[in-house]
């Protein structure tokens, strides 16, 4: 315990500076990237500081896993450097085992990277998002007119011309029906819809069917039989990124349903799970590599923990990206980086010497 208490008393201010550190510059990236555009369009200095707060726990964030690898690599990079790690070696304690209270801290920060996410980081990078784009001068995205789903087995096709998320209602609304064939079966049309709770009560429907060669109209009753969920129409233009870990699944089974592209919502959605695990694989390749060299252990420490991490960052991207395409599964692309490199920094971990 003694042991266990003396490495942490080392590593936690550190992370602590290093979070500071890194938060910081990644507000003023952002910062730097958008205040063209700020001054552009007359943003006071008030409206820009709002702005970056809401930006700040994403930033945090991102800064948790570069933070736990700089200050691992720093606080086992000076043991060695003052020869403290020495006595721990002599008194029989492998260098795994010294580690074992870091790879505790980055299962607890993976934990908390997830849900700290999910709880805080959605909800004020969305504001911040819609904050931005007013400042800006930018439309924001519409997600509630010239809708088109598909349901029932990609037979039923919605045609909205605009959606009240608030009140519940569609105007403009077309419902196309085929038959198993894919061929048309009847369109029916209403100037508006409103839902009971139960399914879609549409405003003198009229039906347009084919029958003996010819399209032909009757008022239409069977409207009890539309009950597609209104979260569907909420949410198919809606960003994977502002979505939480519930909504963000909704969003994938709605695209699937309506039979629209959801293979890259789908690649997004496994990466949430995938990013916090992230906070593992930096502390392996941290320990790992600190007990691989002679001299300048400091210095190569975080040199060789900064190129493993910019390596593992670049074929995450590449697996991601392949994801979002097709090319891979979605949860291989999300979880192939992660796993391949927490199984490589427990080897190094094993061969190295102690």
């Amino acid at each position: 315990m003694i042991l266990v208490r003396y490495l942490l008393r080392q590593f936690i201010p550190v992370f602590f500076m290093a979070s500071a550190m890194f938060v910081f510059l990644i507000l003023l990236i952002d910062l730097f990237a958008n205040l063209p555009r700020y001054l552009t369009n007359d943003a006071t200095l008030l409206q820009i500081l709002r702005i970056s707060g809401y930006y700040l726990p994403k930033a945090f964030m991102y800064s948790v896993p570069i933070s736990l690898l700089f200050a691992a690599a720093h606080t086992l990079g000076e043991l060695y450097a003052r020869n403290e790690l020495t006595a721990v070696f002599c008194a029989g304690f492998p260098f795994y085992r010294f580690c074992v209270p870091l790879f505790c801290v980055a299962l607890v920060a993976a934990f908390f990277s997830f849900f700290f996410e999910d709880r805080l980081v959605i909800p004020t990078i969305k504001i911040k998002n819609e904050l931005s784009r007013v400042l800006i001068g930018q439309n924001s995205p519409s997600d509630d007119s010239d809708i088109g789903i598909r349901t029932n087995g990609g037979k039923t096709l919605y045609l909205v011309d605009y959606y009240d998320g608030l009140r519940k209602t569609m105007s403009g609304v077309s419902i196309v029906e085929q038959d198993e064939e894919g061929k048309l079966r009847s369109i029916v049309r209403s100037p508006q819809a409103e839902w009971t709770g139960e399914y879609w009560a549409l405003s003198n429907p009229i039906e347009y069917y084919w029958a003996g060669g010819l399209m032909r109209s009757r008022p239409f009753a069977g409207t009890q039989k539309y009950d597609e969920d209104p979260g569907a129409f909420r949410r198919r233009t809606l960003d994977v990124a502002e979505l939480n870990v519930k909504d963000a699944a909704l969003l994938v089974a709605d695209l699937k349903t309506a039979g629209l592209p959801y293979v890259e919502a789908q690649a997004d959605y496994y990466h949430r799970f995938s990013f916090p695990a992230v906070s593992l694989v930096v502390m392996f390749l941290s320990a790992a590599m600190g007990g691989r060299f002679k001299k300048n252990i400091l210095l190569m420490s975080l040199l060789t923990s900064l190129i493993s991490a910019v390596v593992f960052y670049v074929i995450e991207m590449v697996t991601m990206t392949m994801a979002k395409t097709g090319y891979l599964p979605a949860p291989l692309g999300a979880w192939f980086p992660v796993l391949g490199f927490i199984v490589l920094g427990v080897f190094l971990l094993r061969t190295v010497r102690t």
